[in-house]
């Protein structure tokens, strides 16, 4: 049978008037499970639950700009500084005891609510922080330098990990992957159970991560960027940066959400 001019006609036109109907529908459906979806989780403020524009990060403007950020630090250790430092010249505690690893970032203050949501994340689960930490994190991005090629979130102990069900530093480490497009680091463990840090001393904590971690075989990177949630003396980033180094990586650096201010 010869289809005629007029009939092709007629069909595309129907075939394009399905095709309209079709793609109105499926907007409409779309529309109406963002809107159940919104009213079931609406997209609201993570730290004071004022609903935000769709589009946006789930942090509200206000609360963007009153959260403690660290406006200078020292390039080496993250550490707040009264003043932007020279180039080349480090806080009192890095010329007194220079860490193992080449910078630490970490743009807040461990401090309300900062350190408030981080403890919800970390010990009752509110994992719905991890996308407020990464849109936080990322004027911080931009500062690492393009020879990092690798990522380590901050190992958990098995038991540890198997207890809380997630290891926060991990959950962290998936936007920041995802952005950085860069590979993990799996083959370093924590191989001892060791008590919380929190309400530790410098020195405790030093005592309490002596042999802490170990590489299992070979660390494929020449500079591996340790991801944590909160830098609170170092220590866990110094055992880290030296494991990695002995176990022949060639620099090491840190990046956290936050950074605690020195006792």
């Amino acid at each position: 049978m010869v289809r005629t001019a007029a009939g092709a006609d007629n069909l595309h036109v129907r075939w394009r008037v399905i095709t309209t109907a079709t793609a109105r529908i499926l907007a409409l459906l779309t529309l109406i499970g963002r809107k159940a979806g919104d009213a079931v989780l609406p997209n609201a403020c993570v730290f004071c639950n004022v609903r935000c524009r769709q589009e946006r990060p789930p942090i509200c403007d206000e609360c963007h700009h009153e959260l403690p950020w660290i406006r200078d630090a020292c390039r080496v250790c993250g550490i707040p500084v009264a003043a932007q430092l020279p180039r080349g010249v480090h806080c009192a505690a890095c010329q007194l005891d220079a860490p193992p690893f080449t910078f630490a970032i970490a743009p807040l203050v461990y401090a309300f609510p900062v350190d408030a949501a981080i403890k919800a994340m970390k010990f009752r689960r509110k994992l719905f922080y991890v996308p407020a930490f990464a849109h936080l994190l990322d004027e911080s991005l931009r500062r690492i330098p393009a020879d990092v090629d690798a990522l380590l979130p901050v190992p958990l102990h098995w038991r540890r990990h198997a207890m809380r069900g997630f290891n926060q530093a991990a959950e962290l480490c998936r936007p920041i992957r995802r952005m950085m497009q860069l590979p993990l680091v799996t083959n370093v463990v924590r191989t001892r159970a060791t008590p919380f840090q929190s309400g530790l001393t410098a020195t405790q904590r030093q005592r309490n991560l002596q042999a802490a971690f170990a590489v299992r075989g070979t660390v494929n990177a020449r500079h591996v960027l340790i991801v944590d949630d909160v830098i609170t003396t170092g220590e866990t980033c110094r055992c880290l940066a030296n494991v990695l180094l002995d176990g022949g990586v060639e620099k090491v650096s840190v990046l956290a959400v936050a950074r605690a201010l020195p006792d």
